[in-house]
Protein backbone atom coordinates (compact mmCIF):
# COMPACT_ATOMS: atom_id res chain seq x y z
CA UNK A 1 0.00 0.00 0.00
CA UNK A 2 1.31 3.15 -0.98
CA UNK A 3 2.56 5.48 1.49
CA UNK A 4 0.67 8.74 1.51
CA UNK A 5 1.31 11.97 3.43
CA UNK A 6 1.17 15.81 3.20
CA UNK A 7 4.68 17.57 3.99
CA UNK A 8 3.28 21.77 3.86
CA UNK A 9 0.75 23.41 2.82
CA UNK A 10 0.16 27.27 2.22
CA UNK A 11 -3.09 28.97 2.25
CA UNK A 12 -3.93 32.50 0.79
CA UNK A 13 -7.04 34.30 1.63
CA UNK A 14 -8.72 30.69 2.56
CA UNK A 15 -11.60 31.11 5.24
CA UNK A 16 -9.46 33.39 8.08
CA UNK A 17 -6.14 32.93 6.82
CA UNK A 18 -4.44 35.84 5.19
CA UNK A 19 -1.39 33.85 4.11
CA UNK A 20 0.21 30.78 6.26
CA UNK A 21 2.06 28.12 5.32
CA UNK A 22 2.54 24.81 7.69
CA UNK A 23 5.30 21.96 7.63
CA UNK A 24 3.88 18.91 8.95
CA UNK A 25 4.97 15.21 10.69
CA UNK A 26 4.15 11.94 8.71
CA UNK A 27 2.61 10.46 11.26
CA UNK A 28 0.47 12.78 13.86
CA UNK A 29 -0.02 16.21 13.15
CA UNK A 30 -2.26 18.57 16.62
CA UNK A 31 -3.66 22.04 15.36
CA UNK A 32 -3.68 23.76 18.66
CA UNK A 33 -5.64 26.88 19.34
CA UNK A 34 -9.00 28.92 20.52
CA UNK A 35 -12.14 28.86 18.16
CA UNK A 36 -11.62 31.39 15.67
CA UNK A 37 -8.20 31.49 15.13
CA UNK A 38 -8.24 29.02 11.76
CA UNK A 39 -8.37 25.48 12.90
CA UNK A 40 -10.36 24.22 11.17
CA UNK A 41 -9.75 26.02 8.16
CA UNK A 42 -6.09 24.35 7.68
CA UNK A 43 -7.81 21.37 7.88
CA UNK A 44 -10.59 22.11 5.44
CA UNK A 45 -7.58 23.39 3.26
CA UNK A 46 -5.85 19.77 3.41
CA UNK A 47 -9.36 18.54 2.14
CA UNK A 48 -9.59 21.01 -0.67
CA UNK A 49 -6.25 19.88 -1.98
CA UNK A 50 -7.61 16.32 -1.82
CA UNK A 51 -11.24 16.49 -3.38
CA UNK A 52 -11.01 19.89 -5.40
CA UNK A 53 -13.74 21.66 -2.82
CA UNK A 54 -14.21 22.62 0.55
CA UNK A 55 -15.61 20.25 2.84
CA UNK A 56 -17.17 23.07 5.24
CA UNK A 57 -18.12 25.73 2.93
CA UNK A 58 -21.02 25.67 0.30
CA UNK A 59 -19.03 27.43 -2.28
CA UNK A 60 -16.14 29.18 -2.81
CA UNK A 61 -17.53 32.39 -2.87
CA UNK A 62 -18.09 31.72 1.22
CA UNK A 63 -14.73 30.16 1.48
CA UNK A 64 -12.65 33.30 -0.52
CA UNK A 65 -11.41 35.51 2.83
CA UNK A 66 -14.22 38.30 3.53
CA UNK A 67 -12.78 41.46 1.41
CA UNK A 68 -11.11 39.21 -0.89
CA UNK A 69 -12.15 38.04 -4.80
CA UNK A 70 -9.40 35.06 -5.16
CA UNK A 71 -7.90 32.38 -2.62
CA UNK A 72 -4.84 29.71 -3.00
CA UNK A 73 -3.91 26.34 -1.45
CA UNK A 74 -0.55 24.52 -2.33
CA UNK A 75 0.71 21.65 -0.73
CA UNK A 76 3.43 19.38 -1.36
CA UNK A 77 2.62 15.50 -0.48
CA UNK A 78 5.03 12.52 -0.77
CA UNK A 79 3.31 9.55 -2.10
CA UNK A 80 5.17 6.30 -2.76
CA UNK A 81 8.32 8.14 -2.09
CA UNK A 82 7.81 10.71 -5.07
CA UNK A 83 7.04 14.41 -3.91
CA UNK A 84 4.00 16.17 -6.24
CA UNK A 85 3.16 19.37 -5.61
CA UNK A 86 -0.47 20.21 -5.68
CA UNK A 87 -2.02 23.56 -6.15
CA UNK A 88 -5.80 24.80 -6.05
CA UNK A 89 -7.24 28.41 -6.93
CA UNK A 90 -10.32 30.11 -7.05
CA UNK A 91 -11.37 33.71 -8.30
CA UNK A 92 -14.01 35.99 -8.42
CA UNK A 93 -16.07 35.24 -12.08
CA UNK A 94 -13.40 32.85 -13.06
CA UNK A 95 -13.31 29.10 -13.29
CA UNK A 96 -11.31 27.02 -10.38
CA UNK A 97 -8.03 25.90 -11.34
CA UNK A 98 -6.04 23.18 -10.18
CA UNK A 99 -2.57 22.20 -11.36
CA UNK A 100 -0.30 19.08 -10.59
CA UNK A 101 3.87 19.30 -11.15
CA UNK A 102 2.77 22.66 -12.48
CA UNK A 103 0.23 21.45 -15.05
CA UNK A 104 -3.55 22.06 -14.97
CA UNK A 105 -6.36 19.15 -14.86
CA UNK A 106 -8.00 19.66 -18.01
CA UNK A 107 -10.87 18.31 -15.87
CA UNK A 108 -11.52 18.91 -11.69
CA UNK A 109 -12.82 14.83 -11.81
CA UNK A 110 -8.82 13.85 -12.97
CA UNK A 111 -7.92 14.87 -9.64
CA UNK A 112 -10.31 13.22 -7.37
CA UNK A 113 -8.89 10.14 -5.68
CA UNK A 114 -5.04 10.65 -6.30
CA UNK A 115 -5.07 11.66 -2.86
CA UNK A 116 -7.93 10.36 -0.56
CA UNK A 117 -9.15 12.37 2.47
CA UNK A 118 -11.32 10.99 5.23
CA UNK A 119 -13.09 13.86 8.04
CA UNK A 120 -14.65 13.60 10.97
CA UNK A 121 -15.92 16.64 12.25
CA UNK A 122 -18.99 17.89 14.54
CA UNK A 123 -21.11 18.97 11.84
CA UNK A 124 -21.15 15.05 10.54
CA UNK A 125 -23.78 14.66 12.84
CA UNK A 126 -25.85 16.19 9.41
CA UNK A 127 -25.90 12.86 7.71
CA UNK A 128 -27.72 11.56 10.53
CA UNK A 129 -30.38 14.48 10.89
CA UNK A 130 -30.55 15.72 7.18
CA UNK A 131 -31.99 15.22 3.96
CA UNK A 132 -31.52 12.53 1.74
CA UNK A 133 -29.27 14.57 -0.51
CA UNK A 134 -26.53 14.60 1.78
CA UNK A 135 -26.20 11.00 2.34
CA UNK A 136 -26.60 10.66 -1.23
CA UNK A 137 -23.51 13.35 -1.25
CA UNK A 138 -21.24 11.47 1.29
CA UNK A 139 -22.06 8.32 -0.25
CA UNK A 140 -20.42 10.20 -4.14
CA UNK A 141 -17.83 12.00 -2.02
CA UNK A 142 -16.53 7.77 -0.79
CA UNK A 143 -16.92 6.06 -4.08
CA UNK A 144 -15.44 9.08 -6.50
CA UNK A 145 -12.23 8.74 -4.60
CA UNK A 146 -12.15 5.19 -6.07
CA UNK A 147 -13.73 5.15 -9.09
CA UNK A 148 -12.85 7.68 -12.37
CA UNK A 149 -15.64 5.92 -13.80
CA UNK A 150 -18.15 6.48 -11.02
CA UNK A 151 -17.45 10.26 -11.31
CA UNK A 152 -17.99 10.35 -15.27
CA UNK A 153 -21.39 8.27 -14.91
CA UNK A 154 -22.39 10.79 -12.25
CA UNK A 155 -21.68 13.56 -14.00
CA UNK A 156 -22.96 12.46 -17.07
CA UNK A 157 -26.27 11.38 -15.21
CA UNK A 158 -27.08 14.94 -13.56
CA UNK A 159 -26.30 16.75 -17.12
CA UNK A 160 -29.20 14.47 -18.66
CA UNK A 161 -31.22 14.66 -15.61
CA UNK A 162 -31.24 18.53 -15.30
CA UNK A 163 -32.35 18.22 -19.11
CA UNK A 164 -34.68 16.59 -18.45
CA UNK A 165 -36.17 18.63 -15.99
CA UNK A 166 -35.64 21.64 -17.99
CA UNK A 167 -37.91 20.07 -20.62
CA UNK A 168 -40.53 19.06 -17.70
CA UNK A 169 -41.03 22.66 -17.09
CA UNK A 170 -41.86 23.54 -20.64
CA UNK A 171 -45.60 24.22 -20.57
CA UNK A 172 -45.82 24.75 -24.68
CA UNK A 173 -45.98 21.33 -25.15
CA UNK A 174 -48.98 18.98 -25.37
CA UNK A 175 -49.04 15.93 -23.26
CA UNK A 176 -48.03 13.37 -26.49
CA UNK A 177 -45.71 15.11 -27.83
CA UNK A 178 -43.95 16.11 -24.43
CA UNK A 179 -43.88 12.17 -23.35
CA UNK A 180 -42.15 11.25 -26.81
CA UNK A 181 -39.65 13.98 -26.35
CA UNK A 182 -39.02 12.78 -22.50
CA UNK A 183 -37.55 9.10 -23.95
CA UNK A 184 -34.30 10.24 -25.42
CA UNK A 185 -33.37 11.69 -22.40
CA UNK A 186 -34.01 8.36 -20.10
CA UNK A 187 -32.69 6.03 -22.76
CA UNK A 188 -29.42 7.81 -22.30
CA UNK A 189 -29.66 8.06 -18.98
CA UNK A 190 -30.40 4.46 -18.14
CA UNK A 191 -26.56 3.41 -18.87
CA UNK A 192 -25.16 6.05 -16.02
CA UNK A 193 -27.69 5.42 -13.81
CA UNK A 194 -27.26 1.30 -14.20
CA UNK A 195 -23.44 1.82 -13.46
CA UNK A 196 -24.28 4.44 -10.21
CA UNK A 197 -26.25 1.70 -9.26
CA UNK A 198 -23.92 -0.85 -9.17
CA UNK A 199 -20.83 1.13 -7.34
CA UNK A 200 -23.72 1.58 -4.92
CA UNK A 201 -24.38 -1.66 -4.17
CA UNK A 202 -20.91 -2.65 -3.78
CA UNK A 203 -20.26 0.57 -1.56
CA UNK A 204 -23.15 -0.54 0.29
CA UNK A 205 -22.07 -3.79 0.42
CA UNK A 206 -18.39 -3.20 1.72
CA UNK A 207 -19.38 -0.74 3.89
CA UNK A 208 -21.86 -2.54 6.30
CA UNK A 209 -19.22 -5.17 7.39
CA UNK A 210 -16.76 -2.27 8.20
CA UNK A 211 -19.58 -0.10 10.23
CA UNK A 212 -20.66 -2.89 12.48
CA UNK A 213 -17.08 -4.02 13.36
CA UNK A 214 -15.94 -0.58 14.11
CA UNK A 215 -18.93 0.31 15.87
CA UNK A 216 -18.79 -2.95 17.77
CA UNK A 217 -14.87 -1.75 19.07
CA UNK A 218 -15.97 1.77 20.14
CA UNK A 219 -19.42 1.01 21.59
CA UNK A 220 -17.52 -1.97 23.44
CA UNK A 221 -20.42 -4.56 21.65
CA UNK A 222 -23.40 -3.00 23.35
CA UNK A 223 -25.81 -2.92 20.38
CA UNK A 224 -26.03 -4.01 16.64
CA UNK A 225 -26.39 -1.10 14.10
CA UNK A 226 -27.13 -1.89 10.03
CA UNK A 227 -26.95 0.08 7.13
CA UNK A 228 -29.10 -0.20 4.03
CA UNK A 229 -29.03 1.23 0.51
CA UNK A 230 -32.32 2.16 0.00
CA UNK A 231 -32.86 3.03 -4.40
CA UNK A 232 -35.83 2.60 -7.07
CA UNK A 233 -33.59 0.31 -8.71
CA UNK A 234 -33.81 -2.55 -6.42
CA UNK A 235 -37.06 -3.82 -7.80
CA UNK A 236 -37.99 -1.86 -10.89
CA UNK A 237 -36.19 -1.74 -14.27
CA UNK A 238 -34.95 1.06 -15.62
CA UNK A 239 -37.46 2.07 -18.68
CA UNK A 240 -40.52 0.62 -16.67
CA UNK A 241 -39.42 2.99 -14.17
CA UNK A 242 -39.52 6.13 -16.50
CA UNK A 243 -42.53 4.50 -17.66
CA UNK A 244 -44.59 4.51 -14.36
CA UNK A 245 -43.04 7.23 -13.41
CA UNK A 246 -43.67 9.77 -16.46
CA UNK A 247 -47.18 11.14 -16.57
CA UNK A 248 -46.67 11.98 -12.55
CA UNK A 249 -43.50 13.69 -13.72
CA UNK A 250 -44.95 16.00 -15.99
CA UNK A 251 -47.39 16.70 -13.87
CA UNK A 252 -45.19 17.93 -10.55
CA UNK A 253 -43.04 19.46 -13.37
CA UNK A 254 -39.43 17.65 -12.52
CA UNK A 255 -38.54 13.47 -12.13
CA UNK A 256 -39.42 12.24 -9.28
CA UNK A 257 -37.69 8.86 -9.66
CA UNK A 258 -34.15 7.41 -10.13
CA UNK A 259 -30.91 6.85 -8.72
CA UNK A 260 -31.20 11.10 -7.53
CA UNK A 261 -33.83 9.75 -4.84
CA UNK A 262 -31.33 7.25 -2.99
CA UNK A 263 -31.01 6.99 0.63
CA UNK A 264 -29.08 5.42 3.18
CA UNK A 265 -30.88 3.97 6.28
CA UNK A 266 -28.77 3.39 9.61
CA UNK A 267 -30.91 1.90 12.54
CA UNK A 268 -29.53 0.49 16.05
CA UNK A 269 -31.20 -2.78 17.03
CA UNK A 270 -33.73 -2.88 14.31
CA UNK A 271 -34.94 0.99 14.68
CA UNK A 272 -33.84 4.51 12.98
CA UNK A 273 -30.75 5.69 14.54
CA UNK A 274 -32.40 9.31 13.81
CA UNK A 275 -35.18 8.12 16.21
CA UNK A 276 -34.38 5.95 18.62
CA UNK A 277 -30.33 6.18 18.85
CA UNK A 278 -29.03 8.20 22.16
CA UNK A 279 -26.24 11.06 21.27
CA UNK A 280 -23.73 8.39 22.11
CA UNK A 281 -24.51 6.08 20.12
CA UNK A 282 -25.17 8.54 17.29
CA UNK A 283 -21.53 9.67 17.74
CA UNK A 284 -19.87 5.93 17.89
CA UNK A 285 -22.10 5.19 15.13
CA UNK A 286 -20.55 8.54 13.07
CA UNK A 287 -17.02 7.38 14.18
CA UNK A 288 -17.54 3.97 12.96
CA UNK A 289 -18.89 5.12 9.40
CA UNK A 290 -16.07 7.26 9.01
CA UNK A 291 -13.28 4.39 10.10
CA UNK A 292 -15.10 2.28 8.01
CA UNK A 293 -14.92 4.98 4.65
CA UNK A 294 -11.37 5.56 5.85
CA UNK A 295 -11.00 1.45 5.25
CA UNK A 296 -12.85 1.26 1.98
CA UNK A 297 -10.75 3.90 0.47
CA UNK A 298 -7.41 2.03 1.37
CA UNK A 299 -8.86 -0.73 -0.14
CA UNK A 300 -10.20 0.21 -3.07
CA UNK A 301 -7.12 3.01 -4.03
CA UNK A 302 -4.16 0.99 -2.28
CA UNK A 303 -3.27 4.31 -0.83
CA UNK A 304 -3.86 5.60 3.45
CA UNK A 305 -5.99 8.46 3.29
CA UNK A 306 -5.10 11.15 4.98
CA UNK A 307 -7.50 10.83 8.53
CA UNK A 308 -8.86 14.71 9.74
CA UNK A 309 -10.38 15.07 13.36
CA UNK A 310 -11.56 18.26 13.49
CA UNK A 311 -12.82 18.89 17.13
CA UNK A 312 -13.92 15.72 18.20
CA UNK A 313 -12.54 15.06 21.18
CA UNK A 314 -14.47 18.20 23.30
CA UNK A 315 -17.66 16.08 21.65
CA UNK A 316 -17.00 13.07 22.82
CA UNK A 317 -17.03 11.08 26.39
CA UNK A 318 -14.16 9.63 28.50
CA UNK A 319 -14.76 6.12 27.25
CA UNK A 320 -15.20 6.98 23.32
CA UNK A 321 -11.88 8.95 23.25
CA UNK A 322 -10.47 5.97 24.83
CA UNK A 323 -12.30 3.53 22.23
CA UNK A 324 -10.79 5.48 19.47
CA UNK A 325 -6.89 6.33 20.62
CA UNK A 326 -7.00 2.49 20.91
CA UNK A 327 -8.18 2.17 17.22
CA UNK A 328 -5.52 4.72 16.11
CA UNK A 329 -2.92 3.36 17.95
CA UNK A 330 -3.66 -0.49 16.73
CA UNK A 331 -5.18 0.34 13.36
CA UNK A 332 -2.25 1.14 10.13
CA UNK A 333 -3.68 4.49 10.10
CA UNK A 334 -1.59 7.12 8.07
CA UNK A 335 -1.05 10.76 8.64
CA UNK A 336 -3.05 12.17 11.41
CA UNK A 337 -4.76 15.32 11.82
CA UNK A 338 -6.35 16.97 14.77
CA UNK A 339 -7.27 19.74 16.24
CA UNK A 340 -8.37 21.21 19.75
CA UNK A 341 -8.84 23.81 21.80
CA UNK A 342 -7.39 22.08 24.69
CA UNK A 343 -3.40 21.87 24.88
CA UNK A 344 -3.15 19.60 27.68
CA UNK A 345 -5.54 17.17 26.28
CA UNK A 346 -3.96 17.31 23.09
CA UNK A 347 -0.53 16.40 24.57
CA UNK A 348 -2.17 13.84 26.78
CA UNK A 349 -4.03 12.05 23.68
CA UNK A 350 -0.55 12.11 21.68
CA UNK A 351 1.53 10.57 24.70
CA UNK A 352 -0.95 7.38 24.16
CA UNK A 353 -0.52 7.44 20.31
CA UNK A 354 2.91 5.75 19.90
CA UNK A 355 3.64 7.77 16.68
CA UNK A 356 6.06 11.09 15.89
CA UNK A 357 3.91 13.72 16.50
CA UNK A 358 4.15 17.66 15.71
CA UNK A 359 1.70 20.19 17.47
CA UNK A 360 1.09 23.81 15.41
CA UNK A 361 -0.18 26.78 17.67
CA UNK A 362 -2.78 29.05 16.24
Amino acid sequence: MDMLFLESIRLVNYRNHGESEFTFSPKINGVLGLNGVGKTSLLDGIFFLSMCKSYFASSEKTLVRKGEQQLMASGIFERAGQQEEILGAWQQDKRKVFKRNGAAYRRLAEHIGQFPCVVIAPKDHELIDGHSELRRRFMDQVIAQSSFEYVEALLRYNRLLLQRNALLKESAFPYAELESLLEPFEVQMEQQALCIHQERRRFASDMKELISTYYQRISGGREQVQMTYVSDLHETQWPDLMQASRKADIQARRTQKGIHKDDLVWSIEGEKLRSYGSQGQQKSFLIALKLAQFDFLARRTDRQPILLLDDIFDKLDAERVTQLIELVNTHHFGQIFLSDTDRERTSAILQQINEDSKIIHL
